[in-house]
């Protein structure tokens, strides 16, 4: 037995070697540095400088904040707006399903700077198509990109675009398990198709729904490339500045290693809270 046991850990040295390199040492590595002076050559022990300045930093407020926003208003709405289109993709009423389910999982596949570029061009103040559009119903011009709160939304409308598809796959997959004689039983004792979805559908979906505001959570976060590409690096002036982007701003912009790690750690730890809340609120009750 201790033989295969050797033989089994000789074939997983690899993983393990790698694994500890380019994985575990770095996650512990971004832990001692995040109480370092950085800012100083050598770099210098300071517990208290970037978690201090952390408690009291107005910026890191602000990424805070917009990030709650986000996550409040954009993961509900993209979760239910997911739903909604597991529900069509499964119906078989619908031809060409394997056409629409490729279609509405595409998003998740166009490169980040491409769609962003599209984006940018569709809420163009000037020329978009969709000041175009609400033109034409009489509302005037929004300047997506120079006021805060039309940036925010803009930043809503992209992300919610990006990963309702991917969720509503993931969603798909848990209304494909659900065996068809609950329906079929429901259908003989007459409850209404809207009574089975909200009675059999949601409440069966219930893990499979968790599993992806889990995931939204853990993804919104430790958004970057929307605020970074379309709003133009979290403006105007701040107003959609995330966690993820003030984490680059002072990681790779600013250069101060030491505050950057204690921001990730702070990403991580309320990402690890947030899920564990959901989770607890979402457990099953006997």
């Amino acid at each position: 037995m201790r033989v295969h046991n050797r033989i089994a850990y000789a074939f997983l040295a690899p993983y393990l070697l790698i694994f500890a390199t380019f994985w575990l040492w770095p996650i512990i590595s971004s832990f001692l540095i995040s109480f370092q002076n950085t800012r100083v050559n050598p770099w210098r022990f300071a517990p208290s400088m970037n978690w201090g300045r952390l408690v009291g930093d107005p910026a890191f407020y602000n990424a805070l904040y917009n990030t709650l926003i986000i996550l409040v208003i954009q993961v509900p709405v993209m979760i239910a707006l997911a739903t909604v289109m597991a529900v069509f993709l499964n119906s078989p009423l619908l031809k060409a399903r394997p056409l629409y389910r490729f279609a509405f999982f595409v998003p998740v596949v166009v490169g980040e700077v491409a769609y962003a570029a599209v984006f940018r061009l569709m809420f163009s103040a000037d020329f978009g198509i969709i000041n175009k559009i609400i033109g034409t119903v009489g509302i005037s011009p929004v300047s997506w990109f120079d006021n805060g709160t039309a940036a925010m939304a803009l930043l809503i409308m992209a992300v919610t675009w990006r990963w309702a598809g991917y969720n509503a796959i993931i969603i798909l997959a848990g209304l494909q398990s659900i065996p068809g004689d609950v329906y079929e039983a429901a259908t003989l004792d007459r409850v209404g198709k809207v009574q089975q979805f909200f009675h059999i559908t949601l409440p069966l979906l219930k893990p499979i729904i968790l599993f992806c505001i889990v995931l939204s959570v853990i993804g919104t976060m430790q958004l970057f490339a929307e605020p970074f590409l379309i709003t133009n690096r979290g403006g105007p002036g701040g107003a959609t500045e995330t966690l993820g982007l003030l984490l680059y701003r002072q990681g790779f912009t600013s250069l101060n290693f030491g505050y950057a790690s204690a921001i990730a750690y702070t990403i991580a730890a309320l990402a690890v809270a947030i899920s564990l809340l959901n989770l607890f609120f979402g457990r099953e009750t006997k």
